[in-house]
């Protein structure tokens, strides 16, 4: 059995407290075998829910440490997780990837692009096999149309800077780069309307309680699709592949793509109806 090493910067949080059934489930669907092992974050106690690491730890049956490094030496794997708190990730990709072991960095990869690219060069550095991605990567409704003309994406989540990353994930997985953004604000919604490199159309439409759909078009024909499937399997079965392999099943440009276009839409929306180049 490969022992995982959970860092974070409360550990008691929505992900962590999912990620150990899902990847021992989908471990017995796929016939590896991994578990969750080793837990470190930075603070004590949980801002949410008020459950400590060591009472996380007991729940979990997971081994607490005391520092990074050492759940670096113990883990087989790592999984830098802080979902709402990216800008952690640079600290504990400095101190996770000069371990050189295979990492998978939880959303949002980086708080600006600036320093996704900083992570990308300690990767760089340590020869350390990593990727980042939203689950909604792998919503299976978007294999309904290769290559759309256009695409139309709808999500929602409590604020707009963590819970873009998943329309981000959807717009660039099926149209690649995009130029420029505009941002028009619709009551308590934003419409997001974006132009590849190649002139094809995204729209982005973020409302708190909005459900996930995709919406593509190609050679006149419209798919539409409310957003059903189970992306969380999708991307646990890719990070224990990852694991396994050391490859990433998309190409990492992406990530830094996916961040530059956060950047761009934060800005839009700052500057309302003023088009924002994405750099």
């Amino acid at each position: 059995m490969k022992k995982i090493g959970f860092v974070d910067y409360f550990i008691s949080e929505w992900h962590a407290d999912n990620y150990p059934a899902w990847i021992e489930r989908i471990c017995a669907e796929t016939g590896v075998d991994y578990k969750v092992a080793y837990a470190w974050a930075e603070l004590d106690t949980s801002p949410v829910s008020g459950v400590s690491t060591d009472e996380w730890c007991e729940k979990f049956g997971v081994e607490r440490c005391a520092t990074i490094d050492e759940l670096c030496e113990k883990s087989d794997v790592i999984v830098i997780l802080s979902p709402s708190n990216p800008e952690t990730h640079l600290r504990y990709a400095e101190a996770v990837l000069r371990h050189g072991k295979r990492t998978y960095i939880d959303k949002t990869f980086a708080p600006d692009a600036a320093i996704a690219k900083e992570i990308f060069a300690i990767g760089e550095k340590y020869g350390a096999p990593f990727f980042s991605t939203s689950a909604l990567r792998y919503a299976t409704e978007l294999d309904s149309v290769d290559a759309p003309d256009s695409i139309l994406v709808t999500g929602g989540g409590s604020n707009l800077p963590e819970y873009f990353i998943h329309l981000g994930e959807m717009v660039v997985k099926k149209m690649g780069a995009i130029k420029s953004v505009k941002a028009t604000r619709n009551g308590s919604q934003w419409i997001i309307s974006a132009k590849t490199a190649d002139g094809k159309d995204a729209t982005m439409i973020y409302g708190c309680a909005m459900p996930y759909n995709v919406y593509m078009t190609k050679d006149g024909r419209e798919a539409w699709k409310s957003v059903k499937s189970p992306f969380f399997d999708g991307l646990i079965a890719d990070m224990l592949r990852f694991f396994e392999t050391g490859k990433t099943s998309f190409d990492p440009a992406e990530t830094l793509e996916v961040s530059r276009l956060r950047d761009a839409v934060l800005s839009a929306t700052e500057n309302p109806d003023r088009e924002i180049e994405v750099l």
